[in-house]
């Protein structure tokens, strides 16, 4: 008599990490870790104030990457050296390719909890140098297809308005408890992580509340099903071919664009001191 017996499937997932916690942030990926295995994503922070009262940020420099914010719940209050101020509110973004150099900062907004992530891309070479920009997208502004929004790339009939440094998707999910997505990465996207914020997934293993997975480098389709309701981001992307070489605020692809973008910081630094801003 032969016994049949349910396999399950192989696991996808190379590495995961719960990261390091301070006060309301959760550090998911660093250059030093996650982020040079997942680069262009080099940095991923979870933030999560739990309802008590933050100060957020001052203006601080960055240089030679992109940051993209997500808020799921909550808003937060930004300004930035290219002239923008205001309020985040929740599902909203900050888009910030500081290029050459850019300062900008976020604080508390209204008295409540505030939640999501904020994401580094690294740049390619030929914009790591160049003019920063900043962008700021109200809800109803991100282009959404059933339950993804779509923060950055294109998925199924949704198009970021925001043009990428290079091929990236990044999205953002809410599912049902039971409910089920399958994402198909483009063919060259080699680099496929997910993390959740909120709830947990299964991938086929639990992915829970604050944890990142890293899959293996393929851009085989993966499916996630909601073991509960479940809030989570999804990156994928062609791999960033360059080194990692790092300043304070600042990634570069080498140590000469590195001192020639902090010497752009310097500058605008001067002029903040000058203005009474810092």
């Amino acid at each position: 008599m032969t016994l049949s017996t349910t396999q399950s499937p192989p696991s996808r997932i190379a590495r995961r990490t719960s990261g390091q916690t301070h006060g309301p942030i959760t550090r998911l990926m660093s250059p030093s870790d996650f982020g040079h295995l997942l680069k262009p994503f080099v940095f991923l922070d979870l933030f999560d104030n739990d309802g008590k009262p933050f100060t957020g940020f001052g203006l601080h420099p960055h240089s030679g990457i992109a940051t993209l914010t997500h808020i799921a719940e909550g808003n937060i209050s930004y300004e930035d050296t290219n002239g923008a101020k205001g309020l985040l509110p929740a599902r909203g973004l900050e888009w910030m390719r500081a290029g050459a150099g850019v300062w900008h900062g976020g604080g508390a907004g209204e008295p409540g909890r505030t939640r999501g992530f904020q994401l580094w891309i690294a740049l390619p070479p030929e914009q790591e140098l160049g003019p920063s920009e900043s962008i700021y997208q109200a809800p109803e502004i991100i282009p959404r297809d059933g339950p993804v929004r779509v923060l950055l790339g294109s998925y199924g009939t949704a198009t970021s308005a925001i043009k990428a440094p290079s091929p990236i998707n990044y999205l953002a999910l809410q599912l049902e408890a039971g409910e089920r997505w399958r994402y198909q990465p483009p063919a060259e996207h080699t680099v496929l992580w997910a993390a959740v914020g909120m709830g947990s997934v299964l991938v086929p293993d639990e992915l829970r509340q604050g944890e990142l997975a890293a899959f293996n480098s393929t851009s085989a389709a993966i499916e996630f099903k909601a073991q509960t309701a479940a809030e989570f981001v999804v990156g994928s992307a062609v791999p960033h071919g360059y080194d990692l070489v790092l300043g304070s605020h600042s990634v570069h692809t080498t140590a000469e664009a590195l001192q020639e973008a902090e010497a752009r910081i310097a500058t605008i630094q001067a002029r903040l001191l000058q203005q009474g801003r810092l």
